[in-house]
């Protein structure tokens, strides 16, 4: 089976999250970029802005298509409690080219079931798996046992 992690980070948080799945997966991933600049306070506020107003950006072209891939596990932060602008973005762009889909979000609020809701409509698919983790987990390395978890439980749905 041939998996995908695409995600985004603004911290490096998501990464972090994308990076440890991939290698326990051994499957490629693909990092998006989004083209307006997210860094400083000042990203900070346009992200929460263009995630509280639903808006897309312009993303960098993709490496990975994601047709061709059986599974490809979406990752992004919260913010404002909405998915990422970039995210979004992806989702909307890409979404007849998902076969099979897992999420996972990182968060300093509680809105993942929110934000995991907006994934599976725009995506046009149930997912498969889901995993939230609080940037508190990721920022101090407690977050492995769960990403550990997700993986044996993707796994098992992979089987039905």
């Amino acid at each position: 089976m041939k998996i995908l992690v695409a995600f985004y980070s603004r911290s490096g948080k998501t990464k972090k999250v994308a990076e440890a799945i991939s290698e326990i997966l051994k499957c490629d991933k693909e990092e998006i970029f989004d083209i307006k600049s997210r860094e400083g306070i000042p990203g900070f506020l346009s992200a929460g802005t263009d995630a509280n107003l639903r808006r897309l950006t312009a993303i960098k072209e993709i490496k990975n298509n994601p047709s061709l891939y059986d599974l490809v596990i979406i990752g992004t932060p919260i913010w404002s409690s909405n998915i990422s602008t970039p995210i979004r973005t992806y989702l909307s762009l890409f979404k007849e080219e998902f076969k099979k889909v897992a999420f996972f979000c990182t968060r300093l609020s509680s809105d993942a079931e929110k934000v995991f809701d907006d994934m599976k409509n725009l995506s046009q698919k149930a997912p498969l798996a889901l995993l939230e983790l609080s940037s508190r987990e990721v920022a101090r390395d407690q977050y492995m046992q769960r990403v550990k978890e997700f993986i044996k439980n993707l796994k098992e749905e992979l089987k039905k």
